[in-house]
């Protein structure tokens, strides 16, 4: 067994190999406190024919017993991924991906176990960085080893790796992965920060990044592989020429075609006919043809944009395509927008609903459930495939992640908007940015709800051409830019600063120059679109769109929880049943009424109100006598509180019985002239009369 381990804010962090899973290429164990990670990954040894890119496969699965707990379900055994587990391996896959070299088609699985599960909040991190190490200590050619840490910032001050506590205090949560060289991704969230923080996030979670990849070297000294050989596609010169002489100004036409649909048809005939006039001999060479084609495509684009400024559409590098919004477009919805960027568009529903949809989330740090939720879906037809419709996949899954991140921040809190609130983004047609277009059609698309939000919130996503020393930085890339660029940069955000980004870069990472002049790009094409989306709808509409359900809000002390409650539940099922509303109460007494209409909803909170009043000192009431004795009567002032009407109390007169005044079951006023401390009331009606006052109550007050 060989280990290897440094101090991370005070803790030991440690990675190990050669004791478990010795089958594998490569298989490294991490701890950091009580998080302990398993990686593993295997690569086929026989390279997988047809493909253009590496066949990875990354998967993060958490342990039930990682954290003391005992699987829900009928089977008691974890089932399918969970959203948090898809999410995750796509952030391991990220990072580790661009790194591998080109021409890997080797079939590659890498497997993260969470086996204990503490309150350091790491086991994310964890993933990472021992997913590289398992690489790193493989035979598996990955470039260099992959370093990553969670960056917060709590009352001005940045976190290394805050616990689950901390995490909660942050206004910034950003994941950060990269080389001892530069980083590879970024991913996080924060609260309306300026861009200048940011940087100073990134680069100090740089400092600790570079600590972590010589500790994985450290490792490779003493455990590592010989790495294994690398096959490049062997393509005759006489071959490039001939692909170049026969496709290169056919490309050149083709590729400066706007619309999507007609440049890549015209690209895919260009190539259909070079195949047929090329690929004429006894042995089929078609993949040479197609690769040497694509490597044409490429570098005509590119040095289009590098050497011109010029973008297969036309625009300048700064530039945004044209934007149309329009928003209250479904009738029985309760908000819905259409967001269109150029050739992506994006339909946004909104539908409130109340506590009784909540999302229930049961994880290894604990249950707890989500008011907001954004679901992302990109069906077939909006690129103009046919393909079978299938539950979301990773991609969907981290989109929709990405937008709901961006505008959680604006959403107001349970009891401003006592809503369960849930976005549903259908991406109609594609070509590029189809994420950034949910976060603006969502954001259209509440205020069109009427839910009071503090702003608009907007995304756009940059992208970058380098070739040596020069760069030129993508405001909101295309579809082919993303595809032949260097970085796809998502950044989200209102006026006032950033709520969610997200870097993914197909090189050996982002130099801080480049990312410094990324961030203030954005930030203007942020501005531009969010005062194009102020122009169709600038604040919340005022009132909700008839089919939305009403919620209203009351608040009970804690000790008469119970009372609304009943026992099994009794009283506020028939509060149900006479009124036809939903009710929610938690923990502090707060109640959600939701109803269709107003009137079911008062009398709903009038029954709650008849429950839960106090008796309050020197009130009259109408009171109903309960129980009638030698010295007096019980009189119930409201429902299930009663008082002591003393028979000297009763009249001025002096009367010698107290039937002669007053029988069971009759309504009289009282006063009432005492509480003492154990609670017990001492009522007048002697008094009342004389006031005659009464406070009007619920239930059977007549007067």
């Amino acid at each position: 067994m060989y280990k290897v381990e440094t101090d991370v804010r005070g803790k030991v962090f440690i990675l190990e190999t050669g004791k478990i899973a010795k089958q594998a290429d490569g298989a490294v164990v991490a701890q950091y406190g009580d998080t302990v990670v398993l990686s593993t990954v295997v690569s086929d040894k026989v390279e997988k024919k047809g493909l253009d890119f590496s066949p990875l496969t990354i998967d993060y699965q958490e342990k039930a017993y990682a954290a003391g707990k005992i699987p829900g379900g009928f089977f008691k055994r974890e089932g399918r991924p969970s959203e948090k587990e898809i999410l995750t391996s796509r952030l391991i896959d990220r990072p580790l991906r661009p790194l591998l070299p080109k021409g890997f088609f080797y079939e590659t699985q890498g497997i993260v176990s969470v086996l204990s599960y503490g309150d350091e909040n790491i086991a994310d991190i964890l993933g990472i960085i021992s997913m590289s190490a398992a690489f790193t200590i493989s035979d598996i050619p990955l470039q260099c080893p992959v370093g990553a840490v969670r960056i917060g910032r709590i009352a001005g001050s940045f976190v290394i790796n805050p616990d689950l506590r901390e995490v909660e205090e942050c206004d910034l949560d950003l994941v950060v992965a990269g080389t001892e060289d530069a980083v590879v991704m970024v991913e996080g969230e924060s609260q309306e920060i300026k861009e200048a923080d940011i940087l100073e996030a990134i680069s100090l979670a740089h400092k600790e990044i570079k600590r972590l990849c010589v500790l994985q070297k450290e490792l490779q000294a003493k455990a590592g592989k010989e790495k294994r050989p690398i096959l490049t596609i062997d393509i005759s010169e006489e071959l490039k020429k001939a692909v170049t002489d026969f496709t290169k100004e056919k490309i050149k036409k083709a590729i400066t075609i706007p619309d999507k649909l007609r440049r890549q048809n015209a690209l895919d005939e260009v190539l259909k006919e070079t195949i047929e006039n090329l690929n004429t001999g006894e042995n089929d060479i078609s993949s040479e043809i197609i690769y040497v084609f694509n490597e044409i495509e490429r570098q005509l684009v590119r040095g289009m944009i590098i050497k011109e400024n010029l973008r297969v559409d036309g625009r300048r590098p700064e530039d945004i395509r044209s934007i149309h919004c329009e928003v209250g477009i479904l009738p029985r919805t309760h908000g819905s927008a259409l967001f269109v960027r150029g050739e992506t568009q994006c339909l946004a529903v909104v539908t409130l609903g109340t506590a009784e949809d909540e999302q229930k989330i049961d994880a290894l740090e604990g249950e707890s459930s989500k008011t907001f939720m954004l679901h992302y879906n990109f069906p077939p037809f909006s690129v103009g495939e046919v393909r079978p419709l299938r539950s979301p996949g990773r991609r969907e899954i981290g989109h929709g992640m990405l937008a709901e991140r961006a505008l959680k921040y604006v959403i107001p809190t349970k009891t401003e908007f006592p809503y369960t609130i849930r976005i549903v983004s259908d991406i109609l047609e594609s070509n590029g940015s189809s994420s950034m277009a949910t976060v603006c059609g969502g954001s259209l698309g509440l205020m069109d709800a009427g839910v009071p939000i503090k702003s608009h919130v907007a995304g756009i996503a940059m992208g970058l051409m380098k070739e040596d020393e020069k760069f030129v930085i993508l405001t909101d890339i295309l579809g082919l830019e993303d595809h032949l660029g260097d970085m796809d940069f998502k950044v989200t955000g209102t006026d006032k600063g950033i709520t969610a980004f997200q870097l993914d870069t197909k090189i050996g990472g982002i130099p801080h120059e480049v990312f410094e002049m990324a961030l203030e790009q954005a930030r203007k094409g942020r501005l531009f679109i969010l005062e194009k989306m102020r122009e169709t709808i600038a604040v919340p509409r005022e009132n909700l769109a008839p089919y939305a359900p009403r919620i209203y809000t009351m608040q009970i002390k804690q000790d008469k929880i119970r009372d609304v409650i009943g026992t099994g539940g009794k009283v506020i099922r028939g509060i149900i049943e006479q009124t036809g509303v939903k009710i929610d109460i938690d923990d502090s007494g707060l109640i959600n009424i939701a109803s269709p209409d107003g009137e079911s909803a008062k009398k709903a909170m009038d029954l709650i109100t008849s429950i839960t009043a106090e008796v309050e000192l020197g009130k009259i009431y109408l009171g109903k006598v309960k129980r009638v004795v030698d010295f007096g009567a019980f009189v119930e002032v409201i429902p299930g509180t009663e008082g002591l009407l003393h028979i000297s109390q009763i009249s001025d007169k002096r009367i010698s019985k107290v039937t002669d005044e007053i029988k069971e079951g009759d309504e009289i006023l009282v006063k009432v002239i005492e509480i003492d401390k154990f609670g017990r009331i001492r009522l007048s009606r002697k008094e009342a009369l004389r006031e005659k006052k009464p406070v009007k109550r619920t239930g059977r007050d007549r007067l």
